[in-house]
């Protein structure tokens, strides 16, 4: 079948998030053809290029991408120089205004947003209001090629103030002003831009005669899998509405838990006075004119909100109705990609519950976890259960405030205090977002294990990658236990890692990391160095015990989170999927929604394949064209081809758009 892979800030991009589990997705799936439709984070992220110095694999047809920063693209501006007119500039007031009030209202289960609903006459939500102008205005893109000049125009301006000062209005997001709605309204124009590309069928006013197979975009796939929540699942959304694709939701990290993390980092900083240290974050877009870093985002203008303060005069007031409007938006749009999607995959029950609080169905949700490579972990050696003259504790990570080694510190203060002979190393994966924060915690530990007369150091820090630690396999081959002190944690990778090596572990409980473990480690509370100290110490006092968790860590991580279960998870997901989905397609420029009787095994999963056994050979068959009914197989190869040859080569058809 043909799977389009929908990504924001990752995969195909060498930099971003989801590389590594794309690709290996991907290429464990070499029986179906995939088309990527990627959404670029910053310059520097596209200057990187594209994951891998091998290529992409061959059964990746072809990949288009689209920025979210910078200006608009000028092919996506052209014939529109100027905001809409007469009957359209009447429909994009009513769809915009619309999304405008949506945004503006109280968020739901506060109490300002129970008294609204409480005093509200009208039977639909805020979040069916929402949705209804989210796709009036995909409409609108569709017939005038784009949406930028109408949501930078002053009509939008007027739109959004009016939408802000109402009544109805949340009272944060009435004492924004108008710079403030400008900030808004320029991060929304790039939120939207996927609404306005050229991914979804070739247009009206083109003739039939010379549209293309690549033209055909979403509109020629069978099932949208999007990456995440948030922007990528637009796309998948308009595909779903205009020609019934099935579309899937994989979220390892929650793009709504994401944003608000980001925006109260920004929130932060806006509060602090102007060259206090932490005040700014430095993130990975980079803005459209010089290349400068923008603080505090993550998606240059969509992510996160730090700088607004000082664009709206410096005003915590400001940035924090700012960052109401543009968590609505996150919210409303994760609401609504929940809603429609027909199977949501989240990593771990940590991700699951911020799913079901924006009111995704627990017959949807299906835990599927993420799939690490376990071949470099599997060498080390078990855990022999013998007693150590002088154990060691590792820690592998980024070093930054959110993990609290300055906690773990304090904690091994209190193991060397009672056990002298214990070490601890430190292995810094990468740079953490606050440099100094490294800095810090070797200071600390020069106060608080001065050198010993051996010259032996009880903290050692290292770097991945270095002579003294060259790949983490190594660095867990070293430790008598493994510790984590994460303060805040998503789905931790390290665990799964040290668990691959068989060792045991204490860790925070916070995040997932009760989930990864299970019963094969020990789990203390976040911020409290007295009882994580115990438990190192229970461990170090008992080697049976330590060696039996080690080998049940190991035998759990290998039965979760390997990338074979990760890859039969999603194999068996698309062929339910793609059964379920009528046979009858529209017109491949058609938006209308789709219609009619879903007919379940109408097309099966065997039908996508472009090979097929015909008279017991195997015989390459070429696609039917995009737009037509019935099986993919269906229509004969053009003469002179050499399908047989391309079919083994693997279509390599790749283009950009947007």
């Amino acid at each position: 079948m043909r799977i389009a892979l929908l990504t924001e800030g990752g995969y195909p991009y060498a930099r971003g998030e989801s590389v590594l589990w794309c690709d290996r997705l991907v290429r464990g799936l070499g029986s179906h053809e995939f088309e990527v439709y990627a959404l670029s984070r910053g310059r520097r992220q596209e200057e990187a290029g594209w994951y891998g110095s091998h290529g992409l694999p061959a059964h990746v047809r072809r990949v288009r991408t689209a920025p979210l920063w910078g200006e608009p693209a000028p092919a996506a501006n052209r014939s529109r120089g100027r905001a809409y007119h007469g009957e359209s500039a009447e429909r994009f007031a009513e769809h915009f205004s619309r999304l405008a009030h949506a945004l503006c209202a109280p968020s739901p289960g506060t109490a300002e947003g129970r008294a609204a609903d409480e005093a509200s006459s009208e039977a639909s939500s805020e979040e069916d209001r929402f949705a209804d102008a989210l796709y009036g205005l995909a409409d609108l893109a569709a017939e005038h090629r784009g949406l930028g000049a109408a949501l930078r125009s002053e009509q939008a301006v007027r739109l959004l103030e009016a939408a802000a000062h109402a009544p109805s209005a949340s009272r944060v997001v009435r004492a924004t002003g108008v710079s403030d709605l400008l900030a808004v309204l320029e991060r929304l124009e790039r939120a939207l831009r996927p609404l306005s590309l050229d991914w979804y069928g070739p247009r009206a006013d083109r003739p039939a005669h010379v549209r293309t197979e690549e033209e055909a975009g979403l509109a020629g796939v069978d099932l949208c899998h999007a990456v995440g929540g948030g922007l990528a699942a637009l796309p998948g959304l308009l595909a779903r509405r205009s020609f019934g694709t099935p579309l899937l939701i994989t979220e390892y990290g929650v793009r709504l838990r994401e944003h608000h993390l980001e925006s109260l980092a920004g929130f932060a900083g806006a509060a602090r006075p102007v060259g206090v240290r932490g005040g700014t974050r430095k993130g990975v877009a980079a803005d459209g004119a010089a290349g400068r870093p923008v603080a505090g985002s993550r998606i240059s203008g969509v992510g996160g909100i730090s700088g607004v303060g000082s664009a709206a005069g410096g005003s915590v007031g400001a940035a924090a109705g700012v960052r109401a409007l543009l968590g609505s938006f996150q919210r409303r749009l994760a609401v609504e990609a929940y809603r429609r999607a027909e199977v949501i995959t989240p990593g771990n029950a940590h991700a699951r519950g911020w799913q079901e609080r924006c009111g995704a169905e627990r017959g949807r949700l299906r835990t599927v976890y993420s799939g690490m490579d376990a071949a470099p972990f599997v060498t080390v050696p078990d855990d022999s259960g013998a007693q150590e003259a002088a154990p060691t504790l590792v820690w592998v990570g980024q070093c930054d405030p959110a993990r609290d080694v300055r906690g773990l510190l304090h904690a091994f203060a209190r193991v060397r205090a009672d056990r002298p002979g214990v070490r601890l190393l430190l292995v810094e994966t990468r740079t953490g977002v606050d440099p100094s924060c490294a800095r810090e915690c070797r200071e600390l530990a020069d106060r608080l294990f001065p050198p010993a007369a051996d010259g032996q150091a009880a903290v050692e820090f290292a770097k991945l990658g270095d002579e003294r630690v060259p790949t983490a396999a190594e660095a867990y081959a070293r430790a008598t236990v493994v510790v984590r002190s994460s303060a805040v944690e998503g789905f931790p990778p390290a665990l799964v890692e040290a668990m691959f090596s068989g060792r045991a572990i204490v860790c925070t409980d916070v995040g997932a990391a009760a989930e990864v473990i299970g019963g094969t480690g020990l789990l203390v509370p976040p911020g409290r160095p007295e009882p994580f100290a115990d438990a190192c110490l229970a461990l170090l006092a008992d080697p049976e015990r330590r060696a039996r968790l080690g080998a049940a860590a190991r035998a759990r991580a290998m039965e979760l989170f390997t990338v074979e279960q990760n890859v039969a998870a999603f194999h068996g997901i698309y062929l339910e999927l793609i059964s379920r989905r009528s046979y009858r397609q529209p017109d491949a420029g058609s938006r209308e929604p789709l219609g009619g009787e879903v007919k379940p095994f109408a097309r099966t999963a065997d039908g996508q394949l472009a090979v097929r056994l015909v008279d017991g050979e195997q015989r390459a068959v070429a696609p039917v064209a995009a737009g037509a009914e019935g099986p993919s197989w269906a229509a004969q190869a053009p003469a002179g081809v050499d399908l047989a040859r391309a079919v083994g080569a693997g279509s390599t058809l790749r283009g950009e758009a947007g």
